[in-house]
């Protein structure tokens, strides 16, 4: 399993109120799943994808990652796993506007400190790399354009192809055709769905798009902070 959750439960506390967004959660994410995570705001969905991808911590229960425990890692360990074992895509895209679409699609192997995998590519490699993702995206013609000169389905398959730069093992999707029509919806999916299956990458959906359910191996749904029930898919 890559992502393994036993029980796991988060409480907020604002002021004198205390919020629970999960109330003992138990998930076993397998490697290669292509599945979504739905339900209505407030139920969790956020806090639970947040935890998977060591950006918040449980108040309570077991988290594994890629076969480690969340729990005894460090914020240099935590942050290596970030940048090392989990690629996120964002609805927002959140591509850095000064940089061109290569640059963008290379930072993430920038960012590795001495040690990591990344760090130990030398520049050829980093290059070599870039340029197959951007083949696989299908953006090789526009290696050297800022994003505001994409469209948005261009701007997320330059995010799709940042998220899998450092292959990773888990790739965290929130939403990432919310601020796409329909048809580039589609072709995005069709590029994540090809990725999931070249790359070996597990690809988790926080997302009430209907057609991310119908491509999903697996659809679980939340509500009020526990998993309601799961539909599996052919």
């Amino acid at each position: 399993m890559v992502v393994v959750l036993k029980d796991v439960r988060k409480t907020y506390s604002m002021g004198k109120v205390r919020f629970d967004a999960l109330k003992g959660v138990d998930l076993q994410i397998k490697r290669g799943d292509f599945a979504a995570v739905a339900g209505p705001s407030g139920s969790g969905k956020t806090t639970m994808m947040n935890i998977i991808g060591l950006v918040d911590t449980p108040s309570q229960g077991t988290v594994l990652v890629d076969g480690k425990e969340t729990a005894g890692l460090s914020r240099d360990e935590l942050t290596r796993m970030r940048q090392e074992v989990i690629g996120f895509i964002f609805q927002s895209f959140n591509l850095l506007p000064v940089l061109s679409v290569f640059e963008n699609i290379e930072l993430p192997l920038l960012l590795g400190k001495k040690g990591s995998r990344s760090a130990a590519l030398s520049r050829a490699g980093r290059k070599e790399r870039v340029e197959r993702l951007l083949e696989a995206v299908g953006l090789a013609d526009k290696r050297f354009n800022r994003p505001a000169e994409l469209s948005g389905g261009q701007q997320q398959r330059v995010a799709i192809a940042r998220a899998l730069v450092n292959e990773p093992a888990i790739v965290i999707a929130d939403e990432p055709t919310a601020n796409l029509d329909s048809e580039n919806g589609t072709r995005i999916l069709d590029l994540m769905k090809r990725a999931n299956a070249e790359y070996g990458a597990t690809f988790i959906f926080s997302t009430h798009d209907k057609t991310i359910w119908e491509m999903a191996t697996r659809v679980i749904f939340l509500h009020d902070g526990k998993i309601d029930h799961e539909a599996a898919r052919a």
